[in-house]
């Protein structure tokens, strides 16, 4: 029987298919980026959660957050629904709501992390899954200010919704499948390049965001950084997924090193043109080409990738625990 934390992802993936399907007939007036951001609403966050819960454990926040997750994000389909105004961004701020909760329990991660004397493998992970917990936040805060019609900073649209997409995958799903690869990868020897490149991965995309306000070298040199480290996370999902105890995840890992890799290729080179004033590579291409490769091929198969293998891990255990259990039997 399934649990509700496996349907509410398999509930989400139906609602949203629904949506793409009314949107490719004309009915629902919802365009590439709004179905890319509901996609991470209605699929990607949940399952993001239920791998945070698992390597990085859960608290009351977190707890409240997944609970409250489905009605968060019926209500961002909501919003997405409506023109830009205040109906739009308060049926939006429902799923900022959410966000914070999640932001909540990542801010009290680091404090853990903080003060914790695990391990530099333990503690690192810890970290990216309080940053990823915190993008969040970003990302939940970008969708209310796009669906109020605000324009923070000067910034137009589509560059405030896709500022909302890109926390919600860049930042708090990618970091998560960072944190998941480094969490198998600690199971053996500590490995300090692999810490480091994670922590770039979870941290650059606040970096990237940043560039936007200070100037476009920085915006394209941490555009460029960013892909570069996301394509060496590629590499590390590629060569640990295939370690992986359950065949499932090892494809599953197989498939989201190499969409990532791929993806990655293409945004560096956006980033480049886009600061060179090319029109090689526009938004809506991007959205069609990098955004499928990041949401489906990499976010999705990557997420589910280390959920099934750390299944199959548990039964492992379990089934391990009660043999041994068995065979003290006789001793008492």
């Amino acid at each position: 029987m399934k649990t509700t934390r496996q349907i509410i992802p398999l509930a989400g993936a139906a609602v949203w298919a629904g949506i793409a399907v009314l949107a490719r007939m004309g009915i629902a007036r919802v365009g590439a980026i709004e179905l890319l951001f509901l996609f991470a609403a209605l699929v990607i966050v949940p399952l993001g959660m239920e791998l945070s819960r698992r390597i990085g454990g859960s608290d009351s926040l977190h707890e409240l957050a997944r609970r409250l997750q489905p009605v968060g994000a019926v209500l961002a389909v909501v919003a997405v629904g409506y023109p830009p105004g205040r109906r739009a961004g308060a049926f939006a701020f429902g799923w900022l709501v959410v966000c914070l909760l999640m932001a909540g329990s990542g801010a009290v991660g680091l404090g853990r992390a903080a003060w914790s004397d695990a391990g530099g493998g333990a503690r690192a992970t810890w970290v990216v899954i309080g940053i990823a917990r915190m993008d969040l936040a970003v990302g939940g805060a970008w969708l209310m200010a796009s669906r109020l019609g605000m324009r923070p900073m000067g910034i137009q649209e589509p560059i405030g919704l896709l500022t909302a997409v890109h926390f919600h995958f860049a930042g708090f799903a990618t970091a998560m499948i960072g944190a998941a690869t480094l969490r198998f990868a600690e199971k053996g020897a500590p490995h300090k390049w692999l810490q480091r490149l994670v922590l770039m991965v979870a941290v650059l995309p606040e970096v990237v965001a940043a560039g936007f306000v200070i100037s476009p070298v920085v915006k394209m040199s941490a555009a460029v950084l960013f892909s570069a480290s996301v394509a060496g996370l590629a590499i590390a999902v590629r060569s640990y997924g295939s370690r992986a105890h359950d065949v499932t995840a090892r494809i599953l890992l197989q498939v989201a090193a190499v969409a990532i890799f791929m993806g990655m290729v293409l945004s560096g080179a956006y980033a480049v043109a886009d600061y060179l004033g090319s029109d090689a590579l526009t938004i809506p291409e991007m959205a069609r080409t990098h955004g499928i490769l990041n949401a489906v091929g990499f976010c999705l198969a990557g997420l589910l990738g280390w959920l099934v293998d750390s299944g199959a891990q548990q039964a492992v255990t379990e089934v391990h625990g009660f043999q041994t259990g068995v065979e003290r039997e006789p001793v008492h």
